[in-house]
């Protein structure tokens, strides 16, 4: 058993989400490497393992009943949620764009530590990233604002695909500044264990 199971087994019950032993000890895992090479990397402003607990994986299993695969997750950082989800879902191929490259090589390294085979790490801007893959959903965790993410992931979305974007606060004047193009299809509080601060993600799709 390794340092963080029973946490994050207590999380998941407290937001209904069932995970196996194996998925368990594969996010305690990469609890571990993101603790390890944050000291060295500075990957995460979180420095305290408990709140990266909070701050990243009990976020990042919040999201996971809004998503589905294929699965690209755009300025995923240390991987979250991209990573998180790829080893929920292990069967959902996993696109995760980051530009910062010690960033991408952490992602990699978990990717061959935990066996994560359906995952992609592409180390370049988005805007810039060219697929055959479509997505069913392109999601994001503080990337950037709504209406520059749709123009930056538009080239990405599936027909019928869904926008999922993790904010704080409900984002009212970014939702002003969406264009006609796009719908709001619902915005949801999230829950997450542990945190205080508000929490929702922001539903989006084509319009028409």
């Amino acid at each position: 058993m390794t340092a963080y199971t029973q946490a994050i087994a207590r999380g998941a019950l407290q937001m209904d989400c069932s995970l196996d032993d194996g998925q368990i000890q594969q996010l305690s895992r990469l609890v571990e490497e993101l603790v390890r090479w944050n000291r060295a990397y500075n990957l995460t402003a979180v420095r305290d393992p408990a709140q990266m607990l909070v701050s990243h994986i009990f976020d990042s299993l919040s999201v996971m009943p809004h998503l589905q695969g294929p699965l690209a997750d755009i300025g995923s950082g240390a991987g979250l949620p991209g990573l998180v989800a790829a080893i929920v879902q292990p069967d959902w191929p996993v696109l995760s764009v980051e530009s910062v490259g010690k960033k991408a090589r952490f992602q990699r390294h978990v990717c061959r530590e935990l066996g994560l085979q359906r995952v992609t790490v592409a180390e370049q801007r988005v805007e810039h990233f060219q697929s055959e893959t479509r997505f069913a959903t392109v999601t994001c965790r503080a990337f950037t604002r709504l209406d520059r993410f749709v123009d930056l992931t538009r080239h990405l979305l599936a027909p019928g695909g869904r926008w999922v974007a993790m904010k704080g606060q409900v984002p009212d004047e970014e939702l002003k500044a969406l264009d006609t193009r796009v719908t709001v299809e619902t915005i949801l509080p999230l829950t997450v264990p542990g945190l205080a601060a508000e929490r929702c993600v922001v539903i989006l799709s084509e319009a028409g």
